[in-house]
């Protein structure tokens, strides 16, 4: 007894210790929890030192592995870097359902039948409090990616997205790229794109490799929005004489919103602007793209399926050019249990006098690196 009440703040009543060591077992042997006493004190802060500290610690970094006797490293909630990431909803999934419902180890235990959903938010607010830097936006805001539109929340991710023209002779294009953060709101970003079109016989070759810069301005979880601008550069990699790249070194600028909605509906935006360095080769051109989605939850803490559509204008600036528009429906599908590994798939319609534009499929391959290799969490 001696040796609990100091790792758990000397505050709990005697009552409570038994269930405390049940507590401790079941995260052992990775079961679900009961609390048929209805014991547990109800505060987050007395809730987290009830049922969490004695593996988590009471300031959050997490006991050492000697002491819970785990082979994994526990988390520390004060590193801002990796508790802002991830929204409410998926803490809650893991603390109600065990680690496994995302494919973490099974020595986080399922608190289902002694936390409420109810309780579980009230201790999410207290391990909020663990970091103190609100410069770090909030996983909520991290909406779906599109397949095109790009989003204001900063990442670490690799997304490789494949268009294939369903019309016309025939061409295979590709976008890998590699994003990462750094800092609570920044990121910088390489595009590596390439592909194949047919022309008589299938050419294949390399496009303008780019790098970007993207920070956040504004967010706010009590209203639901961000608002982040970026930077790019494009290189003339590619051989415009054979399709690929404009032929020139080409700035971009854009600025991107999100919003989070009533019922899981949620809506982004980008507009900017490109700016070739020789107009005799490419002409500038401005841009905007708009998402609306709604994410779908299997059961109550299972995968998310979002579908949504973008609508996507351009128009350049050089004489003779009219708007182009698109239209996108797409879903948003997760691979795997940890959902870190997803896959994206749509039509891209253009709703305009097409000229060159044909009717494709657009899928991408997304990986959140950040949380976990590609062969965890399945």
């Amino acid at each position: 007894m001696n040796g609990l009440r100091p790792a758990l703040g000397g505050v709990l009543s005697l009552t409570a210790l038994p269930l405390i060591a049940a507590l401790l077992s079941a995260s052992a042997m990775g079961t679900k929890i009961q609390d048929p006493g209805g014991i547990l004190p109800k505060s987050g802060q007395e809730l987290y030192q009830t049922a969490c500290s004695g593996c988590h610690g009471l300031d959050g970094r997490g006991r050492e592995k000697s002491r819970v006797g785990f082979e994994e490293e526990l988390p520390d909630f004060t590193d801002c870097n990796f508790a802002t990431r991830e929204p409410d909803a998926d803490w809650i999934a893991v603390a109600h359902e065990g680690g496994p419902v995302r494919g973490f180890s099974q020595m986080m235990p399922a608190f289902g039948d002694a936390l409420s959903v109810g309780d579980l938010e009230l201790v999410m607010n207290h391990i909020r409090g663990f970091c103190t830097n609100d410069s770090w936006p909030r996983g909520e805001l991290n909406l779906p990616r599109a397949l095109i539109t790009e989003k204001a929340f900063p990442e670490d991710e690799t997304v490789w997205t494949t268009e294939i023209d369903l019309e016309g002779p025939g061409a295979v294009m590709n976008e890998i790229v590699f994003e990462k953060r750094f800092w609570p709101r920044s990121q910088v970003e390489i595009l590596f794109p390439f592909g194949w079109y047919k022309d008589e016989e299938w050419k294949g070759g390399v496009g303008d490799i780019g790098l970007a810069f993207k920070h956040v301005l504004f967010d706010s979880l009590r209203k639901g929005s961000i608002f982040g601008v970026a930077g790019e550069v494009f290189f003339p990699t590619g051989n415009k004489e054979r399709g690929f790249g404009k032929g020139t070194t080409v700035f971009e600028g854009y600025a991107a919103y999100g919003q989070l909605l009533p019922s899981d509906f949620f809506l982004q935006a980008q507009a900017g602007f490109e700016l070739p360095v020789d107009k005799a080769v490419a002409d500038n051109e401005v841009f905007w793209r708009g998402v609306l989605g709604k994410t779908f939850t299997q059961g109550q803490f299972g995968r998310a399926w979002s579908p949504m559509c973008e609508v996507l204008g351009a128009r350049e600036l050089g004489t003779g050019h009219e708007v182009k528009w698109d239209l996108l429906p797409q879903v948003q599908i997760p691979l795997n249990t940890r959902q870190h590994i997803l896959l994206n798939i749509g039509v891209r319609v253009p709703l305009t006098d097409s000229g060159p534009r044909h009717t494709a499929l657009l899928f991408y391959l997304f990986w959140d690196w950040f949380d976990g290799s590609l062969f965890e969490g399945w």
